[in-house]
């Protein structure tokens, strides 16, 4: 080995503490990067391998009854390639001990097989009989949920009449991996099920031989979708066909993909402000190392070695700690994206999982990590190994020390000795000062970021489920009813009050941009769901005409106030209307359209018509209301609030939680590497200083106080501005994360402002811990006799 690669790795050891400390900080921003893209990569590879190996379907489409023979005239449809028709109606699910209405999403397959698209994964039992018309394939997460086991018995209610039927298999679907019931905003495994039956048993119960009511198909590998879409309406348009939606547009799909996208927005933002920290924070770090390293650097000069020679030998000691941060990160992203796609595979309930992660994110980390740390330490390097040796070997020249304006002031003379020392080295060198100040700031920065979701997901729940809906209950009804249906669902038990709403489907058009959704039409005098700006925390009065839209809508159709938008309705005669906006409101879920439910009605003209209630109502009768609904065959979904609040939370906060945790600990990596780094190299340019204070009779303590003192004003400093770094890193995930399906609102709690700092004050202590023990046991003689 080569004399400077031996020197190399004596001084690496020597310095042990601080090249551990850098390396976390690499770590961090390296951990970030790889748990980010190995997840999003997993989930792509995941979601694909389940698509195909399950036939998950291209397109869909929903009629109110079409007859079989039309199946050929859809598959002379060109680029059409395998159709599946079924049978599909929601049903009442009657759970023996369990008191809520469960509602059901009944699905048709063949008897004797497998469908040919949206193949179901059995996860327990076997295949239906082929003769039996009482046995029910059940989704897992709902089995789960209740305890059920196969041929457990369930009740449905179909067409009227309660059945029992046999548990015959549970199952998945790459149809439902995100399991929506209606009017619900998260997966509830308790109240939602899907399941899935024989097509005559079907058939039979819901007077369609020979018919169907559902369709989904794939298509051709090279062929264009959007005229396959056109030509299916045209066929299906006199059956009552709703616009037939492809892939991207599937409720559960579109929510899966969605959830990979937000994972794509965090892999461009989290890691790259990690990254742009521990490059900042190592170049900051390394630079006031090498400076330390002066005097080695004249003295190998002295010896002969080249500028060349003495650079690459520094510049290697930078190289072997970002490869020590860049494997520790590595290792870290590696576990932490495994976690992280599991606990997806978990939540998304796949059956199989692909985490294979790629190099490109091991690489990309390590050439942003090793370019920073190389540019901040050829800064530092060429500064020094331009002198001359005699010149290099001398110390720098000293400060010019002088009575400034702070040893003049009135405040001095509250100050003991130490404390004024410390002051005075802060202002002798102020931008050094100020570096590790931010340092500090960005570190508590980024916790801020982290611990603010918790806030934003708090105001988002109290604005939804108590600020906006007042109601206890939703029930929706199998089929649009006159309103004088209302008055049945306010006789029910324990039913105060009820009021109706109507979910209309159609695109909504502005010119050639277009959303498909729906619209939320209320009656003028509703209390208990209203149309609520989230941000201004405020009601707006229904319009008696025109339409309110969702700002994130309006200015997806890039319309305001007074301009027409057209909606094409998706049910019933499907006419095209043109109807003014009359204002906008913010909405942190979703992208909402509302109106009058009178208003909407008449333009329909198909008669005062609601399908869905919302009703407040007395806890103490609840058991009675729930089984007036459990056996009133109009009602097809029940959505209870409290319910949804808890898979909120369950789903939303607890996922969260995980996330918090693992960002705060990289977080707190950096605090800690910050922290130990600057103390660590103050204490190697002021040993003498201190050494000398010894010596003049100051104490153990009130020497360390010198050194710790002056890192505990500045990290004070950064606390202070890592308040403020905190809000922008929140604004620019708040910007980031502003889409269809949410926005994170913009709120930091001053609880999450302490927690931040005192998370930070931690680190910081950890690291005062190990420098106080060096203070103390600094040789005096030895560290005095260093020439200076």
């Amino acid at each position: 080995m080569k004399v400077l690669d031996r020197k190399l790795f004596r001084v690496l050891w020597t310095i042990k503490g601080q090249v551990i400390a850098i390396a976390m900080v690499i770590a961090s921003g390296i951990a970030t990067l790889v748990m980010s893209l190995s997840t999003i990569e997993a989930l792509e590879e995941t979601s694909a391998a389940y698509y195909e190996r399950y036939r998950f379907a291209d397109v869909f489409a929903q009629v109110k009854r079409a007859p079989e023979k039309l199946t050929a005239q859809i598959r002379d449809i060109p680029g059409v390639q395998t159709i599946q028709t079924r049978i599909t109606r929601y049903t009442t699910v009657d759970v023996t001990g369990f008191s809520e209405p469960v509602i059901g999403l009944l699905s048709s397959v063949p008897e004797d097989r497998q469908p040919n698209l949206n193949q179901l994964v059995l996860r327990k039992g076997s295949w239906l009989s082929s003769q039996a018309t009482d046995e029910v394939i059940i989704n897992e997460p709902f089995a789960e949920a209740h305890g059920l086991a196969i041929d457990d018995v369930i009740s449905l209610i179909l067409n009227g009449r309660k059945k029992p039927f046999r548990i015959k298999a549970i199952a998945l679907s790459p149809e439902h991996i995100y399991s929506l019931g209606p009017g619900m905003l998260l997966p509830d495994d308790q109240r939602f099920a899907v399941m899935w039956m024989g097509r005559k048993a079907m058939a039979s119960a819901f007077d369609l031989e020979s018919a169907f009511n559902d369709l989904t198909l794939t298509v051709e590998h090279q062929a264009s979708i959007n005229p396959i879409l056109d030509q299916l309406d045209v066929l299906l348009a006199p059956f009552g066909g709703i616009s037939a939606i492809e892939r991207k547009d599937q409720i559960s799909n579109w929510f899966v993909m969605n959830e990979i996208a937000q994972q794509k927005t965090m892999a461009t933002i989290l890691p790259s402000i990690f990254l742009a920290v521990s490059v900042f924070l190592t170049h900051m770090i390394l630079s006031r190392l090498i400076a330390t390293e002066r005097t080695e650097i004249g003295l190998l000069k002295a010896f002969g070695y080249s500028q060349l020679q003495v650079s690459w030998h520094y510049l290697k000691m930078v190289v072997v700690i970002c490869l020590l941060g860049i494997t520790l990160g590595s290792l870290l992203g590696l576990m932490l994206g495994r976690y992280n796609t599991q606990m997806y595979a978990d939540l998304f309930r796949f059956p199989l999982l692909v985490y294979q992660p790629g190099m490109q994110s091991f690489l990309l980390g390590g050439l942003i990590s090793v370019a920073g740390a190389l540019a901040g330490a050829m800064g530092a390097v060429s500064k020094v190994v331009q002198l001359p040796p005699a010149v290099a070997m001398s110390p720098p020249a000293p400060p010019n020390y002088q009575h400034g304006l702070f040893s003049k002031s009135w405040v001095t003379q509250w100050l003991d000795q130490p404390t004024r020392i410390a002051f005075r080295q802060i202002g002798r060198w102020p931008l050094r000062s100020f570096l590790t100040s931010t340092g500090m700031a960005f570190s508590m920065g980024l916790i801020v970021m982290t611990l603010q979701w918790n806030d934003s997901l708090g105001l988002l729940a109290q604005v939804n489920f108590f600020e906006a809906q007042k109601q206890d209950l939703m029930v929706g009804l199998a089929e649009p009813k006159k309103l004088r249906a209302l008055h049945d669902l306010e006789h029910l038990p324990g039913v105060m009050r009820a009021e109706p709403v109507r979910y209309i489907s159609a695109d909504l058009r502005s010119e050639h941009r277009s959303h498909r959704g729906s619209i939320t039409a209320m009656a003028a005098d509703n209390q208990l769901q209203s149309i609520y700006d989230d941000a201004a925390r405020q009601s707006v009065p229904v319009p008696d005409e025109g339409l309110i839209l969702a700002e994130r809508l309006a200015e997806k159709l890039q319309v305001s106030k007074g301009d027409l938008v057209r909606i094409d309705v998706l049910e019933g005669r499907r006419p095209s209307l043109l109807i003014p906006v009359v204002d906008t409101v913010e909405t942190y879920l979703g992208m909402a359209a509302y109106a009058n439910l009178t208003a909407m009605n008449r333009l329909l003209m198909d008669g005062e018509l609601f399908q869905f209630a919302n009703l407040k109502t007395d806890s103490l009768q609840a058991a009675d209301l729930f089984y007036a609904l459990k056996n009133t065959p109009m009602v097809s979904s029940v959505m209870v609030k409290q319910a949804a609040l808890d898979a909120f939370n369950e789903t939303l906060v607890e996922h969260l939680m995980v996330f918090i945790t693992m960002f705060i600990v990289l977080a707190g990596m950096v605090a800690f590497g910050v922290t130990y780094n600057s103390t660590r190299i103050a204490l190697s340019e002021r040993g003498r200083e201190l050494a000398t204070l010894r010596v003049l009779g100051f104490t153990h303590g009130e020497t360390s106080y010198v050194l710790l003192g002056e890192v505990t004003l500045l990290i004070l400093l950064g606390l202070l501005l890592g308040s403020l770094v905190g809000w922008g890193l929140v604004w620019s995930m708040a910007a980031a994360f502003d889409t269809e399906l949410f926005r994170v609102p913009l709120v930091i709690s001053e609880a999450t402002i302490a927690w931040s700092m005192i998370i930070v004050l931690l680190a910081a202590m950890l690291s005062f811990t190990l420098i106080s023990g060096r203070v103390r046991r600094l040789d005096l003689i030895k560290v005095l006799k260093t020439r200076e």
